[in-house]
């Protein structure tokens, strides 16, 4: 009587299990197409940093 639980552990282990594979799923599928890893919590002022900076690179880049 005692180990009852055990009857909710395995869903509940199936469940924990698929949200990890879920989410690794979707980090590697993400990074594999953009070439790192996704910036989480990204909005239009990190989005104009990232291209002032590439823009910095790209000229730096050019001038040497």
């Amino acid at each position: 009587m005692s180990l009852v639980w055990l009857e909710a552990a395995l869903p509940l282990g199936i469940i924990a299990g698929m949200l990890c594979v879920m989410g690794n799923a979707q980090y590697y599928i993400h990074r594999a197409a953009h070439g790192r890893p996704k910036h989480i919590g990204n909005d239009m002022w990190d989005v104009a940093m990232e291209r002032r900076d590439k823009k910095l690179v790209d000229a730096a880049a050019s001038s040497n």
